[in-house]
């Protein structure tokens, strides 16, 4: 059995509307969930496929960090699929650096989270103090290291350019993640 606190704001999300979302995750992992709604911990006990019952923790810990429920149960598509959290609170020296930090991730109008996406091909969100993933391991990887660069303080133009080599080298090596949309 595993435990992951929840923030409280994330719950009703976890649980949805009259328990669908807890119940779509339990059929799809293979889990029992038990979800303290006055505390935010979730117990999370695998009941049927030990394989799949891993995922069930990486979803509950994805949904409570701000990602939609739809996109935490990407996490189900392919086996490959991973989760990933950057800590942006480690990176700031103060409440105001956090928030700038913050800031920079987002982008004006969230481009950089937006051009994040696009150019990887992997989900992003910034809750709280965290920046998480969820993608293959090289967008995974990608992702990591331009938001790095970014709380390290490298301008936007070079993290962009960054993530534009990033995926022309994905492309070149036959592992396009990017669906056309022409």
């Amino acid at each position: 059995m595993q435990h992951v606190k929840v923030p409280d704001d994330r719950i009703g999300v976890l649980i949805g509307q009259g328990g669908e979302t807890m119940r779509e995750i339990e059929e799809r992992t293979e889990v029992r969930l038990d979800i303290d709604s006055e505390s935010g911990k979730v117990s999370i006990e695998t009941v049927g496929d030990p394989v799949l019952g891993l995922k069930g923790p990486d979803i509950v810990k994805a949904i409570g960090r701000g990602f939609a429920p739809e996109e935490a149960l990407r996490l189900l598509d392919d086996d490959m699929m991973m989760f990933d959290v950057v800590d942006i609170d480690a990176a700031a020296r103060n409440k105001n650096d956090l928030r700038r930090q913050k800031g920079r991730l987002i982008g004006e109008n969230g481009r950089t989270r937006e051009l994040m996406e696009e150019l990887t091909g992997a989900s992003v969100a910034i809750y709280g103090s965290t920046l998480s993933i969820i993608g293959g391991p090289k967008q995974v990887a990608a992702v990591r290291e331009a938001a790095e660069m970014i709380l390290d303080g490298a301008p936007h133009g070079a993290v962009y350019s960054f993530l534009e080599r990033k995926r022309n080298e994905l492309k070149h090596k036959g592992m396009e993640y990017h669906p056309y949309h022409g």
